[in-house]
């Protein structure tokens, strides 16, 4: 069992994460309207014709495969931290906080955080040589 939840929280971690991107690569997701003036539809007017959500979305993806191979998921959480770290600062700075706690729309954002954690719990030891 203790080999096996790693597997399932890699697994999780990287499918949400390869789903989010193949979504916005193939344009499948809904197109999001944000009211004028809003601090997230200034966000988004500035980051979205300059390629950079495309840039995100192929670490996105990148890392989504990556920390599905067990022996790469540690690279692979690597990749996704930063992005991870990005997603909670949308939400907490630009977005409104108050919307962190309705969990029926943030659940996914639930699952991400407690599935990174889990990981980076588990594989501590290795990371552990990252800060000495």
């Amino acid at each position: 069992m203790k080999k096996c939840l790693p597997c399932i929280a890699s697994i999780v971690l990287g499918g949400l994460f390869v789903m989010a991107s193949t979504m916005f690569f193939l344009n499948l997701g809904p197109k999001m309207d944000f009211p004028e003036g809003s601090p997230i539809a200034h966000f988004m007017a500035a980051f979205g014709p300059t390629g950079y959500m495309s840039f995100v979305k192929v670490f996105e993806l990148t890392g989504g495969i990556v920390v599905m191979i067990p022996r790469l998921r540690n690279l692979g959480l690597l990749l996704l931290g930063p992005v991870i770290v990005n997603i909670i600062a949308y939400h907490t700075l630009i977005g409104d906080p108050n919307d962190l706690l309705d969990y029926k729309h943030m659940w996914i954002l639930y699952v991400i955080i407690v599935c990174a954690l889990y990981l980076l719990w588990d594989a501590r030891r290795k990371f552990a040589g990252l800060l000495n």
